[in-house]
């Protein structure tokens, strides 16, 4: 197992690293409060995003999540891992870069499962960034956490799926050309049978975005929308694979997605920690800069250690994915989902703490970052969720079948 980093990766990173830095760094302050009085137009339609994508298509470096086949850059789940640390930094680079959730994902699944005219009419807009996605699975009256309780319809008419019932935190959905909806299509088949994912697009009859969430009193970019679909009729072909496979596509879309995830929490975190450390040598208090405080080296030196140890963990996850499979590293995806979260936002918390009043105002990317953050510890599968796996696992190996 190496985990040293190949030369074309260290570039890669190094170039992602000065156009952050260079042209969206400076960007931020702007773009937040566009997202925030533009509502609900959404900064990824801003002309200047539009301007950066174009320069990263130009540079080779769009869709990193992608094979090459598919118009991204064709890099192994730890490669494409170790790009993510870089990308994370900034909320506004996945847009730039053409990896923005949920969009990113729901080009996997049509690059996976789609049919060739799905492709034509579906995936080839949104990798080229023409258009944009939503994934319509969380529902308002069902735990998010056991997706095998969707509430959702999708009953067959002919030809046509005759969808009812309602989502929630559908991010994206407002500008949206179409939508992922998992929607149950046999509720008498086995558990994992009876869902399916269906491709409807935004402009159907029936589709309502019912309101935008807001999040910590905030509304961000496009938004967390409630959608409302009654009796909405599309045809059959729009299904994604075969009826019943939706949940199995959605695990496929998790696993990757997770090391995308992590790797980009511990840019944020990686970002908190130098903000923290540059602060903490300018800012005097008590007769001296607060890097000479013992608190204040006990969180660094902390950080620093989390850092390292939950990045080893996910390149450790990252490799096994692309030499083992997804199935054999699903308790190191567990390990990882809530383990790397934890580190971001304690990291964020400290370097918000060092940072005083400043660190909870919006003068600093911190407190966007810990609002944006405290969710990681929810989607994608709550903490507690993880946990449980991770231990049943562990268990097994002292009671056999009692765990």
């Amino acid at each position: 197992m190496d985990f040293a980093i190949p030369p074309h990766i260290q570039d890669m990173r190094a170039t992602l690293l000065e156009f952050i830095e260079k042209k969206i760094y400076p960007w931020e302050k702007e773009g937040f409060e566009y997202d925030e009085k533009e509502f609900p137009r959404c900064s990824e339609d801003h002309p200047y995003i539009r301007q950066l994508q174009q320069e990263v298509k130009d540079m080779g470096l769009w869709a990193g999540h992608l094979p090459r086949e598919a118009g991204g850059i064709g890099l192994g789940v730890m490669e494409y891992g170790l790009l993510n640390e870089i990308i994370g930094r900034s909320y506004f680079a996945p847009r730039v870069f053409g990896c923005n959730a949920p969009d990113s994902g729901n080009a996997e699944i049509l690059w996976h499962f789609g049919t060739e005219e799905q492709k034509e009419k579906f995936f080839w807009p949104v990798q080229r960034g023409e258009v944009r996605s939503f994934f319509s699975m969380t529902e308002p009256e069902t735990s998010g956490s056991d997706p095998r309780n969707l509430k959702a319809t999708a009953v067959r008419d002919g030809d046509e799926w005759v969808i009812n019932g309602r989502k929630w935190y559908s991010t994206n959905a407002n500008g949206a050309g179409f939508g992922i909806v998992v929607a149950v299509t046999d509720p008498n088949a086995s558990t994992y049978r009876r869902q399916s994912m269906i491709l409807v697009p935004t402009d159907t009859p029936g589709v309502r975005l019912v309101r935008p969430i807001s999040v910590m009193g905030h509304y961000t970019g496009s938004g967390h929308w409630e959608v409302e679909y009654d009796d909405v009729r599309v045809p059959v072909e729009n299904t994604l694979g075969q009826e019943g496979d939706g949940f199995m596509i959605a695990q496929s879309r998790l696993g990757p997605g997770r090391i995308h995830h992590c790797m980009r929490w511990l840019g944020q975190a990686q970002r908190g920690f130098d903000l923290m450390c540059q602060y903490a040598l300018e800012r005097e208090a008590f007769g001296g800069p607060l890097a000479e405080k013992q608190t204040v080296q006990n969180w660094i030196a902390d950080s620093a250690t989390e850092i390292q140890a939950a990045r080893l963990m996910v390149l450790n996850a990252a490799w096994m994915i692309d030499n083992v499979g997804q199935r054999e590293t699903r308790v190191e995806i567990s390990m990882i989902k809530f383990f790397v979260a934890k580190v971001m936002m304690d990291v964020l918390d400290r370097a918000i703490q060092v940072h005083g009043g400043l660190g909870v105002s919006d003068d600093t990317p911190l407190a966007f970052m810990w609002r944006q953050g405290r969710a990681a510890r929810i989607y994608d599968g709550p903490d507690e969720v993880h946990r449980m796996v991770v231990a049943r696992e562990m268990l097994k190996k002292f009671g056999g079948h009692r765990a």
